[in-house]
């Protein structure tokens, strides 16, 4: 009787427990024991089984001993006939890390059981076979394999096509698989959807370096005869591929074909051409109109994967084409209260992309409702796309700052408030006028902020932001009350927040070595020594000694700094050590919030590891290589390679240039993309007035598609003005001819030669960026006396913006003060730069900028030696 059971029961509302969460590799490999007894326990041999799949998909590690024993003991249940375990013993087989020659002892039973009329593990038997086959045993079952792509059971075809796929990624079986068209084609032919589109895909992976043979499969098939949605997809895929690849060439038939797909009878298919057509580059508005509108149909579908499908795909165009997006609004309102919150999310996010000025207010306020109901990883991704809108409208900044304020003070954890707060301070970076309003939003929060990090991140920020403010005074109260009410951490950073607003507000200074002296009497040594230090700086009224050590904070390269520390210790000098020999650190690139806001899924915080930056790593390769390390210090290296020839030329060449006190590196990375060559003893020579060769550092062999270094090594020229410099590029090299397939060269080969682009540099190799917080302070410290002006004009330069990024990278100095921003509509500004020349003298630079149709600029520089300027205002 079956009293126990309920029709109203589930049991997958009860929360069942992982029977499998507790084995140990010991005890499963010793149940294998059973596979040896007779009769045979079919059911527990599956069980076992099962249990050895489960350890191997969670990564448990297997030695070559233990493996070995299991793959013998599996291979004895070949003596049973049940499908079910025979399936199983396929399955462990093809997932047991199986040595070659261990892997002829199955080789006969798979090969049994492919060819055999069970269709039942057929399929199973084909994929273990050529998981665990190398080339040698290849051949043996090249005819069974090939007989198998056009086997009447689709299982069997499909699983044969899949496996050959796999297979055809090593060169051997390549060749092989080449000789298999007919049998391809055939099986492209077949009624069976899956068959067919596993024929295609592995049809294109045979043909995939031809690009004739592409345009050839892609003529006959995007015509008709693919039946198989799947495949249509594929093909639309392979299109796309196509006109990427090609984008200077017109497809107007690739294009037709995706426009076709846009009314086909399948869902898959229609979406996939619409979200073709909108990933595809240098389209028009006009020209994914189509997709847009079967995309705005899809909005409005009862099924939730349509809709995330659709609107994931409008939010993405939205970033481009906001103007094309804007007739979906009406529908992308109501998914605003569609149950599925990740529909929910994008729509809201692709609504503030589309949105204009006049419905922020209303967007604001459904925002402020609909956050309450959505995790915080999805606040997230609503809270980059406002910070999105604030960039894009500027005017309605108190707005959106009000609400990201609420936010800040509702529930949540510390990666939704940092983003509210890394927002915020965007914000306040890209748009002066809303600096008051968001400093004062921060403040409010840190007063109830439960994450140190935050609050020393804002504490920080009111430091460099606040003493600028038309009141800064206001902002004084905040600072100190964390003083009083933080942790030391926090603590230490209110005191140097507090010691900047002294240094920059000099009618603040008084009440601020006031609040100083109190934090003499803190419990933590870190709180008093730095109120000790920041109290007598200031209490000096020297302004050099305040903007160096309170403004202007130490820049050094810590490695930098470290590596020359051990050299003066391990070689005694006379002479002092010198700061200034030390190189300046380059600021590390800023992680930015990603612009992809479909990802809804954000990855766990991580605890942060610090990172070297490029300089530093360029130091530490260069110094192990005894040619360079008589150098010296590196001063500065390229920010970026340059690139000396096109990616698909046959020598892809890029260059980064590494500055040291009386020499210049330049390190070349070359790239052979010739796969019937091997290149050795290469090197790029370079002819260049005023430098002298001193020696090349040759590659010693270069193979198909991995990277190689080689260096030449120059004398910097004694006269600065003579360091600007075109060089002519030569590739020299021997080449050797070698077997594709195998990678084995020739004994002998040949001189060559490939002659690259020219390579420029420029003054800016000598001049390190230095960040000045207070340039106006910096400015006024070196006087006028220190300084001189000229007088030019830009014809080739058609914008402000223009002027400003050609400057920047001509000097290579560091814009100060948010001045390498020029909103657009001004016809006049002032660009600041700061940096340090390569002996160790700082230097600035104000450039007054107008344009009326011409670039007209005035620029001043400053420093400590007047051939430095004059250098600096004459190089241009």
């Amino acid at each position: 009787m079956m009293l126990g059971l309920r029709k109203d029961k589930k049991d997958e509302d009860a929360g069942g427990v992982n029977p499998f969460l507790a084995l140990e590799k010991t005890a499963v490999l010793q149940e294998t024991r059973i596979f040896n007894e007779t009769p045979l326990n079919t059911r527990k041999c599956i069980h076992v089984l099962a249990k050895i799949i489960y350890m191997i998909n969670q990564g448990e590690q297997m030695g070559p001993t233990e493996a070995r024993e299991a793959f013998f003991a599996t291979t004895r249940l070949f003596q049973s006939k049940d499908v079910t375990l025979r399936r199983m013993v396929h399955l462990v087989i093809k997932e047991l890390p199986t040595a070659p020659d261990d892997a002829i002892i199955a080789t006969s039973s798979l090969t049994k059981d492919m060819t055999g009329k069970e269709d039942g593990y057929r399929a199973t038997a084909i994929r273990s076979l050529c998981k665990i086959t190398d080339l040698t045993m290849l051949t043996a079952i090249e005819r069974y394999l090939k007989q198998a792509l056009v086997d009447r059971n689709p299982a069997v075809s499909s699983a044969a096509l899949v496996s050959t796929l796999h297979l055809g990624k090593d060169n051997g079986p390549a060749e092989m698989v080449k000789r298999w068209t007919n049998e391809i084609n055939e099986a492209l032919n077949s009624d069976n959807v899956m068959v067919q589109y596993h024929a295609l895909g592995l049809m294109y992976s045979v043909k995939k370096h031809d690009r004739l043979a592409v345009s050839k499969l892609l003529a006959k098939y995007t015509k008709g005869g693919v039946r198989s949605p799947y495949a249509t997809c594929l093909l639309i895929r392979i299109a796309c591929k196509v006109i990427e690849e090609n984008e200077q060439e017109n497809h107007p038939s690739l294009i037709d074909f995706l426009e076709s797909c846009l009314r086909h009878k399948s869902e898959i298919v229609i979406y996939e051409a619409a979200r073709a057509l909108c990933n595809l580059p240098n389209l028009s508005g006009k020209d994914i109109a189509p997709a847009i509108s079967v995309l705005q149909l899809f909005l409005s579908s009862p099924k939730p994967t349509l809709r995330f499908a659709a609107v994931k795909t409008l939010n993405k165009v939205a970033s481009n084409h906001p103007s094309s997006v804007t007739m979906c609004n009406l529908d992308l309102e109501h998914l605003i209260s569609d149950t599925n919150r990740s529909i929910a999310t994008l729509a809201i996010t692709t609504l503030l992309k589309t949105g204009n000025e006049s419905s922020i207010d209303r967007l604001m306020k459904q925002i402020q409702s609909f956050m309450s109901e959505i995790p915080d990883e999805f606040k997230i991704v609503v809270v980059r796309a406002i910070q999105g809108l604030c960039l894009k409208f500027p005017n309605k900044h108190d707005v959106m700052m009000n609400l990201l304020s609420t936010m800040l003070r509702d529930e949540g954890g510390y990666q939704y408030k940092e983003a509210i707060v890394n927002t915020i301070i965007a914000v306040i970076e890209a748009n002066p006028s809303s600096q008051d309003t968001g400093l004062y939003h921060l403040c409010e929060f840190i007063e109830d902020c439960e994450h140190g990090v935050l609050a020393t991140k804002i504490l920080h920020l009111l430091g460099r932001e606040g003493p600028k403010t038309p009141t800064p005074a206001k902002f004084i109260r905040y600072i100190y009350n964390r003083v009083i009410l933080e942790n030391s951490t926090v603590r230490a950073a209110a005191v140097t927040s507090l010691a900047k607003f002294g240094a920059v507000c000099p009618n603040l200074r008084p009440s601020v070595l006031v609040l100083l002296r109190r934090c003499l009497h803190d419990t933590h040594d870190e709180v008093r020594d730095r109120a000790t230090f920041y109290l007598n700086v200031l209490e000096s009224g020297d302004t050099a000694l305040v903007n160096q050590y309170i403004l202007d904070t130490l820049q050094s390269s810590i490695v930098g700094l470290q590596s020359l520390l051990v050299h003066y210790i391990d070689n005694p000098a006379a002479e002092p050590f010198n700061l200034n020999q030390v190189p300046i650190t380059t600021a590390p690139a800023e992680v930015t919030p990603s612009s992809k806001t479909d990802e809804l899924i954000t990855e766990s915080r991580k605890p942060a590891v610090p990172t070297k930056t490029r300089q530093e790593e360029s130091a530490e390769r260069l110094a192990q290589i005894p040619e360079f390390a008589r150098l010296g210090p590196l001063f500065k290296s390229s920010p970026k390679p340059i690139e000396l020839s096109e990616s698909e030329t046959e020598y892809y060449v890029r260059c980064d240039v590494h500055t040291f006190p009386q020499h210049l590196v330049l390190q070349f990375e070359v790239t052979n993309t010739l796969d019937d060559q091997q290149l050795e003893n290469v090197s790029v020579e370079v002819a260049g007035e005023n430098y002298t060769v001193l020696g090349y550092l040759p590659c010693p062999k270069l193979v198909y598609n991995t990277p190689g270094t080689c260096y030449t090594l120059l004398q910097l020229p004694k006269d600065p003005s003579l360091v600007p410099a075109t060089f002519a590029c030569n590739l020299k090299f021997l080449v050797k001819d070698c077997d594709p397939n195998s990678g084995e060269a020739d004994a002998v080969g040949y001189e060559d030669e490939y002659v690259l682009e020219d390579l420029d540099i420029g003054l800016n190799i000598l001049i390190q960026r230095v960040f000045k917080t207070n340039f106006a302070a910096s400015w006024d410290e070196q006087g006028d006396e220190n300084q001189a002006e000229e007088t030019y004009s830009l014809y080739t330069v058609k914008s402000l913006n223009g002027a400003v990024d050609q400057l920047v990278n001509f000097f290579g100095m560091q814009p100060c003060e948010r001045s390498d921003r020029v909103p657009d509509d001004k016809t006049a500004h002032t660009l600041l730069l700061a940096g340090q020349y390569k002996d160790g003298v700082e230097c600035l630079i104000k450039t007054r900028i107008v344009f009326d149709g011409v670039v007209n600029m005035k620029i001043c520089a400053r420093s400590a030696d007047p051939a430095l300027n004059e250098l600096l205002v004459s190089s241009i």
